[in-house]
């Protein structure tokens, strides 16, 4: 594991969820001296929502996944790490049907109630021996903890990434707990990295999948460290019903506001913890794009400037060169007008009406960059629109990083 982000946030303390037990195992996928396999086992009646990468070379647990998504039913959850089973054929997809067999012998069930994902190296075979193995370790391991679960999913991550909250549904109080994994190749298209939400709430699947769809929108699909999509790329959400209140079926049942906030919070703190852990990140960069001709022409050129090496390397150099800014505003192909366009670092605007503003000072934004936590703000002056996205600075770590990355 790389040296822990300065960005690094603690895990926070994970109530147990009813219905859901983690285990971890040893796989051995790496030359490593740590566990790399995790096994969730959910009680009957368990619903399961999932946001899937868009990918056109997905993974074959991408794709098993998406096809079991559509029963709505889960009794498990296994994922693999340092090995991503993806662009393997007939290999790969051996593998994964092995591992939801193997699964659903052990909990009698049936195969497409078990979800699984895996992360790591592409192009190598998931090993099916090593893979059921390790399921063999896991099924008679002893319970572990979130954190522990949290840890055994990471690659190149540098810490543990979890995040809780509650909600309110009638009488009941009904808790969330998710765990995150990421730290390169994140650029999401419709999600990003592996993202596992559990809750003890009642909710039907086509509920949960309304409130997952809407919750992805703003928070992992508003990430990136490094312009790229994965293969791998899965948010699964796992409702146990334990919680005893009347389940979820619509936007009219009662708590159904609450829950999708609810929802939409933890989400929002799972993908901030992968921008905070972006391979060699040391900055966490929020750009705030508004005046925009609609909110998808927004969100477009706020990845555009998210996705810009120079404006990340920059930021990473504490310069304050916004123009970078304008040519990251001009290449994104949507609607803007030079003359029109507004730019800020902080609380301090820079630029106005095509040209910088009178008088402008650096040294304030000078001293904003400096800082852990960066704002660029743009104003296109043209419409409503408006998005936000993050991202996180580009430095010789990441360079590092993934020119070691198979060894």
């Amino acid at each position: 594991m790389s040296d822990r982000s300065p960005l690094a946030l603690p895990f926070p303390p994970a109530p147990a969820i009813p219905g859901a037990t983690p285990h971890i195992a040893r796989a051995r996928y790496k030359a490593w001296d740590r566990c790399d396999l995790t096994f969730v086992m959910l009680d009957p009646g368990t619903t399961v929502a999932g946001v899937l990468t868009q990918s056109k070379c997905p993974s074959p647990e991408v794709e098993w996944c998406r096809a079991a998504l559509t029963l709505g039913t889960a009794r498990a959850l296994v994922v693999n790490a340092g090995n991503s089973n993806a662009f393997t054929g007939n290999r790969g997809r051996a593998a994964v049907e092995a591992i939801a067999a193997r699964t659903a012998a052990h909990l009698g069930c049936q195969p497409s109630d078990v979800f699984v994902a895996s992360t790591g190296v592409i192009g190598v075979p998931l090993p099916i021996d090593k893979a059921e193995a390790g399921l063999d370790a896991a099924f008679a391991a002893a319970p572990c903890s979130w954190e522990d679960a949290a840890a055994t999913i990471m690659t190149t991550d540098t810490f543990t990434k979890g995040a809780t909250t509650t909600a309110v549904i009638g009488d009941r109080t009904v808790t969330l707990v998710g765990i995150v994994k990421g730290s390169g190749m994140i650029a999401p298209d419709m999600a990003t990295m592996l993202g596992f939400i559990f809750t003890d709430a009642a909710v039907e699947p086509a509920f949960l999948q309304a409130a997952l769809s809407a919750a992805n929108a703003p928070s992992f699909s508003c990430i990136t460290v490094d312009s790229d999509t994965s293969t791998s790329d899965t948010v699964l959400a796992f409702a146990t019903g334990k919680a005893g209140n009347v389940a979820l079926s619509d936007d009219d049942s009662v708590g159904a506001d609450a829950f999708r906030a609810a929802l939409a919070d933890l989400c929002h703190q799972l993908a901030m913890l992968v921008v905070r852990d972006g391979e060699g990140a040391t900055k966490l960069i929020e750009v705030r794009v508004t005046g925009a001709d609609s909110d998808l022409s927004a969100h477009r050129i706020a990845k555009s400037i998210a996705n810009s090496p120079l404006v990340k390397t920059a930021i990473a150099g504490e310069d304050a060169n916004w123009g970078r800014v304008v040519m990251a505003v001009g290449k994104a192909g949507e609607p803007a007008e030079r003359d029109k366009l507004a730019i800020r670092f902080g609380d301090t605007q820079v630029a106005e009406g095509g040209l910088a503003v009178t008088g402008y000072d650096e040294a304030p934004v000078t001293a904003h960059l400096k800082g852990k936590e960066i704002e660029v703000g743009v104003d296109l002056g043209l419409g409503e629109g408006r998005a936000t996205v993050w991202t996180c600075d580009l430095t010789h770590g990441y360079i590092s990083i993934n020119a070691d990355y198979r060894s």
